[in-house]
């Protein structure tokens, strides 16, 4: 496929836009360009037919199975892409009045009730953009507890376990804290003798995400809690795998005390290169004084922002968060009501399904019932074959699936990590399961043909390395033959 600067012809104009018969603003001659800019030029007919090209040539959800483990990639029902583009949400502007924006407040209220019920809580803020800023949020919730309570000099230590997100980490660091690590021990559960030597006095919190991001629900959750809590310390659910839980049990009722919520996984908002997403955080009652502000509450028979929260935090992001966001997850909640138990029942099922197709023909590093995700290991086929899961994941792309998640958690060596949540049919997963059963094979029998994979794609196996390090992100226009436009006037597009 060209660039559409390939397809560029000097001289062809898309449409002419008429001269407004009014006085034209001269651009001071500092601000002025010596050369018109290197556009292209084309008529409207080719830039339409350019970009819907480009657009078949991009992998989402919507055009096949996106197993993608940890990320919950489901499908995005389009009514909730028809409510929040309803005129009272989309033209609302920010700044509105609380006595003018009732309808939009009240939403945010009612999101804010269906949370708590969620995830057992008592309170919850609607604020960060994101589970990234959900978890700093998090961790800022507890540094002002602590030193409201005399202890933010003593406690400096946030544990969590070597199968987190990579987010974690990073969110520890950045909140000021000093990361502890404990190991998982052989059924996939947190190592309780590890835990128990790395709780004391100077910790300050838990960050843990329970189903793990090895797909097991963790098993000890109640010594868990005696330990952290027992040592006065707080408790941090990464909300990152609710899907699996939603209905059926509650962070809160597990001994949680700051939850996540990831709007665009759990709750349908779309996600991906880069946003929009949703992180409400929610929290036990001693942490509702710290919540971001302000907060959406509910006054008499009206609704309003509470800013006057002289213990908060502060703001983590504009007003009351991303509005779009949650029309589209407050409408996917409503359609589903009391049965958003079933949504984490079917999304269990199916992930239960594929492991028992896939047990056979990968390496299963801990052989329980999984939850809503699982990891295999490709270290079998690593060692005999020669092919890695990468390999198996550039292979997948040719039967038309877009790959797993790869090596991670990093726990799990050559690991595959599977997430089919609730709305793909059984026939998709037969599909699927077919495919890699097919690569199993195949890494026994023509380990080639893998290696060279993917072989109908539009692009084939790129040096990823070099394509992180050295991106080109601009047209060359030199290195392909084109020359300098002349100086003088920009020339009319």
């Amino acid at each position: 496929m060209k660039l559409i600067y390939e397809k560029s012809q000097s001289g062809r104009r898309g449409i002419g836009v008429p001269r407004p018969d009014l006085p034209v603003p001269t651009v001071p001659a500092a601000l002025a360009r010596a050369t018109p800019p290197r556009l292209p030029e084309l008529a409207e007919p080719e830039v339409l037919r350019h970009f819907t090209e480009l657009s078949t040539r991009n992998f989402g959800i919507d055009t096949g199975f996106y197993p993608l483990g940890s990320c919950t990639m489901k499908y995005n029902p389009r009514v909730n892409e028809r409510v929040v583009g309803l005129p009272g949400f989309r033209d609302l502007h920010p700044l509105t009045e609380d006595e003018a924006a009732q309808g939009a407040l009240e939403l945010e209220w009612e999101l804010q009730e269906i949370l708590r019920e969620v995830t057992g809580l008592d309170a919850v803020s609607l604020q960060p953009a994101a589970g990234s800023q959900g978890e700093l949020t998090g961790l800022l919730l507890m540094r002002a507890y602590f030193d409201d309570h005399g202890e933010g000099g003593q406690r400096r230590k946030i544990v969590i376990p070597d199968t987190a997100h990579g987010t974690n980490p990073a969110s520890v660091t950045m909140a000021g804290y000093e990361l502890t690590k404990v190991a998982t021990d052989s059924r996939g559960n947190v190592d309780l003798d590890d835990l128990r030597a790395n709780v004391n006095e100077h910790t300050a919190g838990l960050m843990l995400t329970n189903p793990s991001t090895l797909g097991l629900f963790d098993e000890n959750i109640h010594a868990i809690r005696e330990i952290f809590h027992g040592a006065g310390a707080l408790m941090y659910y990464d909300g990152a795998n609710l899907n699996a839980v939603c209905g059926i049990s509650r962070p809160g009722d597990m001994g949680f005390d700051i939850v996540h919520i990831n709007l665009h996984k759990t709750f349908s908002q779309p996600h991906g290169g880069g946003g929009p997403g949703g992180g409400p955080i929610a929290v036990r009652e001693t942490l509702a004084p710290y919540l971001p502000a302000p907060v959406v509450s509910r006054d008499g028979d009206g609704f309003r922002l509470e800013h006057d929260r002289p213990k908060s935090i502060g703001k983590v992001r504009g007003f009351s968060g991303p509005f779009g966001v949650f029309v589209r997850s407050y409408a996917f909640m409503r359609a589903w009501g009391p049965a958003l138990r079933e949504m984490s029942e079917v999304a269990v099922l199916n992930a239960n399904y594929l492991l028992a197709l896939l047990r056979g023909a990968y390496d299963l590093p801990f052989d329980r019932l999984c939850m809503h995700e699982f990891v295999l290991s490709a270290r079998t086929l690593k060692r005999d074959h020669g092919i890695s899961a990468l390999d198996v994941a550039k292979r997948l792309m040719d039967f038309g699936f877009h790959p797993p998640t790869v090596y991670f958690p990093l726990v799990v060596p050559e690991a595959l990590m599977i997430e089919p949540t609730e709305t793909e049919a059984k026939e998709t997963l037969d599909a699927f399961a077919a495919a890699m059963q097919q690569i199993s094979r195949e890494a026994r029998d023509e380990p080639e043909l893998i290696r060279a994979a993917p072989h109908d794609r539009p692009v084939g196996r790129l040096d990823e390395v070099r394509a992180a390090r050295q991106p080109v992100v601009r047209y060359l226009f030199e290195e392909h033959g084109v020359q300098s436009p002349p100086t003088g006037e920009p020339r009319q597009l």
